[in-house]
């Protein structure tokens, strides 16, 4: 059965990302595309490209803090800040490009992690934790959206059922969302017993780490959704809220596809949400965020892995040659 669903999810991927592109290509049908981009990304003043920038080193610095909160929640301090943002940031920018599979990095972490010393069973609680935190600050923000905004769940009539855009819905639900958030941050203080899951066992951390948590989720979130939002023009933009709760619906829609990098999926739900903009305008922000946070972190990435294996190569033949002398 494993092996069947090894193949199976990788499949359903590419099977998102031919549908969302056909569907992407109807949507442009009969645009000159690529001269409308073009235009439009020549249109973005300087300044809101800077922003956009700051947003993204604000998106990756949460994203080290997610690997910072989870070795706090392991007592282990002995490791430096540049290391865990070094690792973090690596782990990120690879598995956001190849898909929800490989969300954790878990490999990637392990390789890095266990030259500090970690155990495999210490990694996994670190990759669970880490996990769980981008989960709680999805769940926060879209509750606290669905409860303030709920008319922004109009934007995707179109591709949800009509009782989940409801704005009465939406409320019940962003309830729901901030009760979970709540009930989470009362477990914590009161020191609930774990939840055990089969062989799985959740332990709440303490208040310190959950306060942590519940900053750094939303603090990445919002420095995602803050490169698109400053991408996107000044005239017409619907503004921050909207651009965040679309955001949410865009990037989870992504990550539940498979899609590698949410390819296609992200762009066409961002962009049937955002009817009152041109599709152009839209799609230009899309790829400043893909560039921002997906492409260029990607290459970055690349380079750190081959330099950290190659050290780990001749660390490794420097030990051999070592022992082969002592003979």
């Amino acid at each position: 059965m494993k092996r069947v669903l090894d193949y199976l999810w990788p499949a359903v991927g590419v099977v998102a990302v031919i549908g969302a592109l056909w569907m992407l290509a109807r949507e442009f049908r009969g645009e000159s595309v690529r001269a409308d981009v073009v235009e439009a990304l020549r249109a973005i003043p300087p300044h809101r490209y800077l922003a956009a920038l700051v947003s993204t080193l604000v998106a990756y610095a949460a994203l080290a803090w997610y690997d910072r909160i989870a070795l706090l929640h392991l007592g282990v301090k002995h490791i430096s800040w540049a290391f865990v943002s070094l690792t973090s940031f690596t782990t990120y920018a690879l598995s956001h490009n190849i898909g929800a599979s490989v969300f954790s990095g878990a490999m990637v972490r392990y390789r890095a992690y266990s030259s500090k010393g970690l155990s495999a069973a210490q990694v996994a609680v670190l990759v669970a934790l880490c996990s769980f935190t981008f989960l709680l600050g999805t769940i926060l923000l879209g509750g606290l959206v669905m409860l303030l905004e709920p008319e922004q769940l109009h934007r995707l009539h179109d591709m949800l059922p009509r009782m989940l855009t409801d704005e009465r819905a939406a409320n019940t639900l962003g309830f729901l969302c901030l009760a979970f958030v709540v009930l989470y941050v009362v477990g914590s203080i009161r020191k609930f017993s774990p939840l055990q899951i089969g062989s799985f066992r959740v332990e709440y951390p303490s208040p310190e780490i959950t306060l942590r948590q519940l900053i750094a989720a939303p603090m990445e979130l919002l420095g995602a959704a803050g490169i698109i939002y400053f991408a996107l023009p000044t005239q017409g933009n619907p503004g921050f809220f909207a651009v965040l709760a679309v955001f949410l619906a865009s990037f989870s829609a992504g990550l539940v596809s498979n899609a590698p990098g949410g390819l296609g999926v992200f762009e066409l739900v961002f962009i049937k949400a955002m009817p009152a903009l041109a599709k152009s305008k839209v799609l230009a922000a899309l790829l400043i965020f893909r560039l921002f946070y997906l492409l260029i972190p990607l290459a970055i990435a690349i380079v750190v892995v081959l330099l950290f294996e190659r050290g780990r190569l001749v660390e490794t033949l420097h030990h051999r040659s070592d022992g082969e002398a002592d003979v």
